[in-house]
């Protein structure tokens, strides 16, 4: 008789302990919806044990985040996930950090953090749902508001600039760099379970619909209903596209990669690229720590017993 195929091995956490009870309120048909089922469905694949999840999160709308994913979660002040996404990679280094926050609250009154995480290069991830308008405090245009946009909350059209986001955090050293599409959950599953496993700093751009206030970048918009074609392209698609830097000494190679990446995040209107833009493999500051610090190869911080250091020296320095 011929051999039966085994059965596919049971995942020990179910999709739903990445879930809690609480109601969530976000508007209907809110973009956030689709990222939030991404992350959560991401854990699961990635089976990661839900008490060693650490979701750190600014304000606005996509700062609920972690009321709803049940792991260990921090609702962080305006502008500040970062810098406490990185205190708590630090103080424990089994632990998988996952920062979220919107444009605004990332590339706005948090951009200095967005700039500096970039080139340290701590292991976590930070995820940013991008909808080109504060949605929290009635559409006001956000960072990455193109000039000359008008949604329906403002009086006037956007008389600055708006940032790419892929630019600045090429520019600012982030070792992985990614864009997704909140509306295409699949896709956007993947791109969030390859920015976890990459060691070191992760980015992952969202387009994210905000029903409400942004009524010119709508799901019939990215859908391209007016031009007969989805606006959305799959870098992935291109089967020359290859965002991988592999040789990390390579000046040479990592130009090429960022220039071709810079390229890409440029293209604009009917255009909008998505997937991997550059990805690099260097040293991560907390493996960097960790030589300077032994005990913390084999312990993190929190476990280390630093109530027994005499730190009356310190303070002697300091009189």
């Amino acid at each position: 008789m011929p051999e039966t195929a085994a059965a596919p091995a049971s995942k020990k956490f179910s999709l739903q302990q990445y879930k809690t009870e609480v109601h969530v309120d976000w508007c209907p048909g809110c973009g956030d919806f689709g990222i939030l089922s991404s992350i959560q469905q991401a854990l699961f694949q990635l089976q990661l044990p839900p008490y060693k999840v650490a979701m750190i999160s600014g304000i606005g709308c996509s700062g609920k985040t972690p009321h709803y994913i049940d792991t260990y979660g921090l609702h962080t002040l305006h502008g500040r996930a970062l810098p406490v996404a990185t205190g708590a990679k630090l103080a424990n280094n089994q632990l998988t950090v996952v920062a979220v926050g919107g444009d605004g609250d990332g590339y706005g009154i948090g951009a200095g953090y967005f700039l500096n995480s970039g080139r340290r290069n701590i292991d976590m991830t930070y995820i940013v749902f991008n909808n080109g308008v504060y949605g929290l405090t009635k559409g006001q245009a956000s960072p990455t508001l193109a000039k000359g946009l008008k949604t329906k909350s403002m009086p006037d059209p956007s008389i600055q600039e708006g940032i790419n986001p892929i630019a600045v955090a090429l520019g600012a050293g982030y070792t992985w760099i990614g864009r997704g599409y909140a509306l295409d959950v699949k896709s956007l599953v993947s791109l969030i379970v390859q920015a976890i496993n990459h060691k070191g700093t992760s980015f992952l751009d969202v387009f994210q619909t905000c029903p409400v206030y942004n009524d010119l970048r709508t799901k019939e918009w990215y859908a391209g209903e007016d031009i007969g074609r989805t606006r959305i392209r799959r870098l992935d698609a291109d089967p020359a596209w290859n965002p991988v830097v592999a040789d990390a000494s390579s000046i040479e190679e990592i130009v090429e990669k960022k220039t071709r990446a810079l390229h890409a995040s440029y293209e604009s209107g009917d255009n909008l690229a998505v997937g991997v833009f550059y990805s690099i493999d260097l040293p991560t500051y907390d493996d960097q720590l960790a030589t300077k610090v032994p005990a913390l190869k084999e312990h993190p911080l929190v476990d280390l017993p630093l109530y027994q250091r005499d730190v009356q020296p310190l303070f002697d320095e300091l009189a």
